[in-house]
């Protein structure tokens, strides 16, 4: 009788490994009950059992979200500024729960194409003789309404920024290009711009633009000393947190509307013109005089106790604005 060999391949595809305990046990069992045995080892071997996954839990949206703002990438502005020799990675907080508003205290008459070489200058500013590790704010609106990513770390993300003096953590900095004084008219476009950019930033932790935030100063060169709590405006103005006249009395005058429309934006009930009280604290606020911003000395390499009054202004000479 010819007996038929399996190749080596196919013996090594089809043996199944069983245990020496077993083959014992199979060897103490008639043949047949011992071979239906052998058959459920096998397939034992050849099926795990499948094990069921648990869904990762769902993250609520937030209740009033608000459209996110066409939004120009730095690239755009950085493309032939000097680059720095190292420069730290982003520090990030949990969200942002307030954002300040700020003027850049530089020429208005710019053509809007200027913008990014604008920013550029105040980029160079900073990093340069301030020593920074890059711009402070974490948005730029121009006079056009034109929103440019500012540090950097991901506009989606809760950067931490460098523009407030104490108040850089769960908050963001939106800075107006130009200079707003009493007087000094700001453009529609510019401050529909920052509501759309507070709106959208505030919606994503469901925070009403028109509330308020509790703070905690991370800096004794604040407004209020370290470790004090303070309840501000969840659109705020730079000097609300900081001793500084910024974002100039014609920008602040604006504010209230700029709450009010980026309410809108996120879709709740605007009714009246009520606004967040005035900020308040544990223990008195310092107060400054309010006849020219106060520029601070800048800690490089912690954006959390980094502030300015009106940064890099010596960087765009009153000759370029267009």
């Amino acid at each position: 009788m010819r007996v038929f060999r399996r190749s080596p391949a196919a013996r090594r595809q089809g043996t199944v490994r069983v245990p020496g305990a077993l083959l014992v046990l199979l060897g103490c069992l008639p043949g047949l009950a011992a071979v239906v045995a052998l058959a459920l080892c096998a397939r034992g071997v050849e099926r795990p059992a499948a094990v069921p996954l648990a869904r990762p839990a769902a993250v609520p949206a937030p209740a009033h979200p608000a459209p996110r703002p066409r939004i120009v990438p730095r690239s755009v502005w950085l493309a032939t500024a000097p680059v720095l020799p190292s420069q730290p990675p982003p520090r990030y907080d949990d969200k942002v729960v307030a954002v300040f508003v700020h003027h850049t205290d530089s020429p208005n008459g710019y053509d809007c194409a200027d913008a990014p070489r604008i920013i550029r200058a105040l980029y160079t500013g900073q990093t340069g003789p301030r020593s920074w590790d890059d711009i402070g704010y974490n948005f730029l609106v121009d006079r056009c309404g034109t929103v440019y990513e500012g540090r950097a770390g991901g506009v989606d993300r809760a950067v931490t920024g460098a523009h407030t003096q104490g108040f850089n953590h769960r908050t963001a900095g939106i800075a107006a290009l130009g200079t707003f004084t009493s007087g000094v008219p700001v453009p529609r476009a510019m401050t529909d711009a920052i509501a759309a950019v507070a709106a959208w930033k505030l919606g994503l932790a469901d925070v009403d633009p028109r509330s308020t935030a509790h703070l905690v100063s991370s800096n004794d060169l604040s407004r209020f000393k370290a470790g004090t709590g303070a309840t501000l405006p969840a659109v705020a103005g730079h000097q609300d947190g900081y001793m500084t006249s910024c974002p100039g009395a014609a920008l602040t005058a604006r504010l209230p509307e700029i709450r009010q429309q980026a309410a809108r934006l996120q879709g709740r009930t605007v009714t009246g013109t009520a606004e967040p009280k005035a900020p308040v604290s544990a223990s008195p606020a310092r107060t400054a005089p309010a006849a020219s911003p106060v520029s601070s000395p800048a800690v490089a390499h912690d954006p959390a106790d980094t502030g300015h009054g009106t940064p890099a202004a010596a960087a765009v000479s009153p000759g370029t604005g267009r």
